[in-house]
């Protein structure tokens, strides 16, 4: 049996439940993220109890697959966690931030907070490493295998198998060719998939612009004497980001201009993505051999410290900021915001998703003037995208994983997704590739 306990026709909060072989398996334990409503959701009682639990697999890092963990352990799991060695590394120091984050929230509500740093530490002791394509038994007739998602570093396909049966979690599914990572890999085939849409109605501009868009931009604010204001997503995007900038300085591409790190999870980050080159593809590698900080560059300042971030308002732009959050939900961005969103001569740059109803979605749909901190803030600056830094994979990426496979699956779950996007992809896979697919939603139940 497999349930469909969160992300279905929604982006976040991934959570699907496997049951059979006499085991009961979680894939993902993610935290639904983006407004107050995920808020509620995430304080909602397990539909399961934690402590029946064998065991729970992570296919990465970010907190919409990892950030309910601390919680499903203070509930009474106790069973191995299973991910790849850096998804444990970047899971606990973003499981550590987000405790502190809700613990402060909580405080200043007077409400119990969801989970604590004890909490945290104790999730820390059940994780277990896995390598890619290493089998790893549950029982003795529950197996799974990991294998690269080409998301983020670490990110993994699961496949798991049971009973005779095989069904794979995609997880999030990589954007390649991307700065750093190798891409997806494709599976031979399974029975069934459990496939994300975070972008299954879009298509990303093409991959060859990305690195001239971005060089033009940095020209365009740098010209006017703006600033470039980009919220990150401390893990993958930021890192992404200075090796891109490092590439432009290193080829005398862009101009000297400052550029503030303002993200002490993203400098955390950093340093684990330096422990595990391995992972890198191949021109990744090689720059490696050449160049011994492929993060750091002349001009860079890394800004651990609220007062160091306090200090970039110091410096005359032209300048580039890259603080989080990425949906700018919360964070340093919000105080970088507030001061330069009513400047003309500034641009705000979108590199990741933006969920439906946080700040950075709604600034990027298009509204004038937003809320921030007790603040009402006009937005005058240019606010652009790229969505080919994204770290998801389009509508037809996602097809042509699917249509890759040299096995066809009996049958396909879209999950991860906006309703309309889950939906188009659907309709794509019935269409063009004569597929049994559904879009199941919170609660489903399917009889594999």
């Amino acid at each position: 049996m497999l349930s469909f306990l969160g992300a279905a026709r929604t982006v976040t909060g991934s959570q699907f439940l496997i049951e059979g072989a006499g085991k009961r398996v979680l894939v993902d334990c993610g935290m639904a993220q983006g407004s107050r409503i995920a808020e509620g959701i995430n304080q909602k009682p397990f539909s399961f109890d934690p402590a029946s639990l064998d065991a729970v697999i992570i296919t990465h890092a970010h907190i919409d697959h990892t950030g309910k963990l601390p919680k499903l352990v203070k509930e009474g799991f106790r069973g191995p966690i299973f991910c790849t060695p850096p998804t444990k590394e970047f899971a606990e120091i973003l499981l550590r931030d987000s405790a502190s984050l809700i613990w402060d929230e909580a405080q200043n509500r007077g409400e119990t907070p969801l989970f604590t740093s004890q909490d945290v530490e104790e999730t820390s002791g059940l994780f277990e490493t896995v390598p890619y394509h290493e089998r790893r038994e549950i029982g003795s007739d529950f197996s799974f295998v990991l294998y690269d998602a080409g998301h983020v570093l670490g990110s993994a396909v699961v496949v798991v198998e049971i009973e005779g049966k095989t069904i794979a979690f995609s997880g999030d599914l990589g954007n390649p060719p991307t700065p750093l990572l190798r891409p997806t890999e494709i599976l031979e085939g399974v029975d069934y998939v459990v496939i994300e849409s975070t972008y299954g109605g879009r298509l990303h501009e093409p991959h060859e612009e990305r690195s001239k868009k971005l060089e033009t931009i940095i020209d365009r604010v740098i010209a006017q004497k703006g600033v470039l204001l980009m919220p990150i997503f401390a893990f993958e995007k930021a890192q992404e980001i200075l090796f891109e900038i490092n590439k432009f300085v290193e080829q005398k591409k862009i101009p000297h201009v400052p550029v503030f790190m303002d993200s002490p999870l993203a400098i955390d980050a950093t340093s684990i993505y330096e422990k595990y080159p391995e992972y890198y593809n191949s021109e990744a590698r090689k720059l490696m051999l050449r160049d011994d900080d492929p993060f750091g560059f002349p001009g860079l300042a890394v800004c651990r410290t609220p007062q160091e971030s306090k200090k970039i308002n110091d410096v005359a732009a032209p300048k580039i900021i890259i603080a989080g959050s990425g949906m700018m939900t919360g964070g340093r961005v919000l105080h970088h915001a507030i001061r330069y969103l009513p400047d003309p001569n500034s641009i705000l740059l979108f590199v990741g998703y933006q969920a439906a109803g946080s700040l950075g979605r709604r600034i990027f749909d298009g509204a004038r003037s937003v809320r921030i901190m007790d603040k009402n803030v006009p937005v005058n600056c240019l606010v652009k995208g790229l969505g080919a830094y994204s770290s998801h994979a389009d509508q037809d990426g996602l097809a042509m994983w699917i249509d890759n496979m040299k096995k066809r699956p009996v049958k396909i779950f879209v999950t991860h997704g906006e309703e309309a996007s889950a939906l188009a992809l659907r309709q794509r896979l019935r269409d063009d590739l004569g597929l049994d697919v559904e879009a199941p939603f919170v609660g489903d139940r399917a009889a594999l």
